[in-house]
């Protein structure tokens, strides 16, 4: 299954990735998608302006987040942690929103919501921290705690915005329509350094399933590789807060899944959680603009649709503090 997942989830992206072209407000032919040589202006630029930069979006932002919410769960061993719910996004979305206000070029809206995000994450991991150990309760109140101050704030420049203000809810609720090809290529920077590090790192993340003294005793620095791998995590959050607003429980759902499927070893299942993350974001982004078409349903709001319920299945069956 190790093997063959990966090839299932890339078929169905292609296929899913092809279908998703002609679907939306605007229904394009079949004809068209096979031959765009012969569609007539408008068709070429709703193709390769508007939905392959969008399909290419979606994937990528749910690469990020799966990957991200596998090795933030590993570092705190547990299914619960995820970047959404313990505060990280809401620090990356107050950085984001300053750019915003201020009326920065778009690479510092990641590198607000970088900064803002990598002070928040280390913050949050000092004040869970118990002795050499996470105290996973601990975590989650300081993250809902540090999620509404933020969010206070947030609601501030929102407030300050004035008839903007529309866009900006929008965009809290997770929005894909405006993808560029500029922001694609932005946001596979921090793609590609951050998937190679969570893949070279992988063994020694799987070291830490078995907890802190044996990984220690295998001659891994632990807080030094946890922190490190912390910092990745908000520097993927981050860019994907930016460019694509708060899609949360991907980063929950997805990595769980896979381990339920794979088991709880990163170097069998960190593939497969990349792939199935940018395959459930495609497919939640596709739904979102096709069931009510015109009019298109946040993709936050869908992946919450699937999430919360997940997520309260989690916390009412993990009462331990394993896989």
């Amino acid at each position: 299954m190790e093997k063959v997942l990966p090839l299932i989830l890339t078929v169905g992206i292609l296929a899913v990735g092809i279908l998703s072209i002609p679907l939306g407000s605007v229904p394009i032919p079949l004809e068209y998608i096979f031959s765009p040589a012969n569609a007539p202006d408008y068709i070429k630029t709703i193709i390769f302006n508007l939905r392959l930069p969008r399909i290419v979006m979606s994937l990528l932002i749910g690469m990020m987040l799966s990957s991200s919410g596998a090795v933030v769960q590993t570092v705190f061993q547990n299914p619960l942690a995820d970047p959404y719910i313990i505060g990280i996004a809401a620090s990356a979305t107050f950085g984001a929103v300053i750019a915003y206000v201020l009326n920065l070029p778009d690479f510092m809206y990641g590198v607000l919501a970088f900064f803002s995000c990598l002070t928040s994450t280390l913050l949050i991991f000092k004040m869970a921290k118990k002795g050499d150990r996470v105290n996973v309760a601990t975590l989650l109140i300081i993250g809902i705690a540090v999620s509404s101050f933020l969010g206070a704030f947030t609601s501030f420049a929102m407030y300050l915005i004035g008839e903007d203000s529309f866009k900006i809810t929008m965009w809290l609720m997770g929005y894909l329509g405006n993808a560029t090809w500029e922001q694609v290529i932005l946001i596979l920077i921090p793609l590609l350094f951050s998937e190679t590090y969570f893949f070279l790192k992988r063994n020694e993340l799987d070291a830490l399933l078995s907890g802190d003294e044996e990984a220690h005793s295998l001659g891994i620095d632990v807080n030094r590789l946890k922190i490190r791998a912390l910092t990745v995590s908000a520097f993927v959050v981050a860019f994907s807060v930016a460019f694509s607003g708060m899609i949360g429980f991907v980063g929950l759902i997805v990595p769980h899944t896979m381990r339920m499927i794979l088991g709880p070893s990163n170097r069998k299942m960190f593939l497969s959680t990349i792939l199935a993350g940018g395959f459930f974001l495609l497919v939640c982004d596709t739904f979102g603009r096709i069931i009510l078409a015109p009019t298109e349903i946040p993709i936050g709001v869908i992946t919450a649709f699937f999430g919360a319920p997940f997520f309260l299945y989690l916390a009412l069956k993990n009462k331990r503090r394993d896989f």
